[in-house]
């Protein structure tokens, strides 16, 4: 199964679930603005997967990806709001609420993350025969997106702007605003696929690590990548004195701290063997990611 098949598979599921929601047509076409504007789809792509490697179906596991992506779309949209990050730019193109106003943008984000829930849950019934733990995997998508998850990393990483921080802090947020939400993903396709503790710990480990790659190369690219290939607004972390770890580290010392949790994150899933090997090649490509 190629990454593009699947993917081509998550984009058509989006467009469903958005075609087929009762929003009011001004606040579908917000939802759908930021929803099916594109992007890794990182997030359901790891649910699939790890549903896959431990004999899931990705029928099964499909509702709740597609929630996953409601969530992350709906925190960018809240992330770009003036009182919060401030960015005019999200994937190549105007920040909704540059397109619908931030009373739009708001609501945006509120639909998107209450028709995830709904998605998950009222596909539940029907699933739950064929995934026994399927509200299980619910329920971590909750805490990922969550008051001790993502929201919680957020709150950390704006009550640290303009203070110093160390490696602690920062690893605190590095596992709640951006890790939670991956782990989320990889725990909850495992558990859909009835993971045993043992699996089901490993794929953590894989996850708490791979969440914090993904944010310390984050950290990189805002400082030696482009607006055009990240599709976003540079060079802010700097200007709003953040805690990153180009900030904490240096751009060296960054590099040579996601080589490490590089390293952290292949003997996670090294349990796994060749079954891994997709798990393994995404710690490859995002080490050297240029977006």
């Amino acid at each position: 199964m190629n990454d593009l098949g699947r993917i081509e598979r998550i984009e058509r599921a989006l467009e469903a679930y958005i075609a087929n929601c009762s929003a009011p047509e001004k606040l579908k076409q917000s939802m759908a603005y930021s929803l099916l504007a594109g992007g890794k789809r990182l997030r359901p792509s790891l649910c699939l997967q790890a549903a896959e490697m431990l004999g899931g179906s990705e029928a099964d596991a499909m509702p709740v990806a597609c929630a996953l992506e409601m969530i992350h779309t709906y925190s960018l949209i809240h992330d770009d709001l003036p009182c919060m990050d401030n960015d005019d730019m999200r994937r190549g193109r105007p920040s909704n609420h540059i397109v619908f106003g931030e009373s739009g943008a708001m609501l945006a984000g509120d639909g998107l993350l209450s028709l995830a829930f709904e998605t998950m849950l009222n596909t539940g019934l029907e699933i739950a025969p064929h995934a026994p733990r399927y509200y299980e995997a619910c329920a971590e998508v909750a805490r990922g997106a969550g008051v001790s998850g993502m929201v919680a990393g957020q709150t950390l990483d704006l009550d640290m702007t303009g203070k110093p921080g160390d490696l602690a802090m920062l690893e605190a947020i590095q596992v709640r605003k951006t890790g939670a939400l991956i782990e989320a993903a990889l725990a909850s396709g495992a558990i859909i696929a009835n993971a045993d503790a043992t699996e089901l710990a490993a794929i953590r480990r894989y996850a708490q690590s791979f969440g914090r790659l993904f944010q310390i190369t984050d950290d990189l690219l805002d400082v030696t990548g482009t607006d055009e290939a990240m599709g976003k607004t540079l060079g802010k972390d700097a200007k709003e004195d953040k805690l990153t770890a180009v900030t904490l580290l240096g751009i060296d010392g960054a590099k040579e701290y996601a080589v490490d949790t590089a390293e952290e994150a292949r003997l996670a899933i090294s349990m796994f063997g060749e079954r891994a090997a997709d798990f393994n090649a995404l710690i490859d490509s995002t080490l050297c990611r240029t977006k």
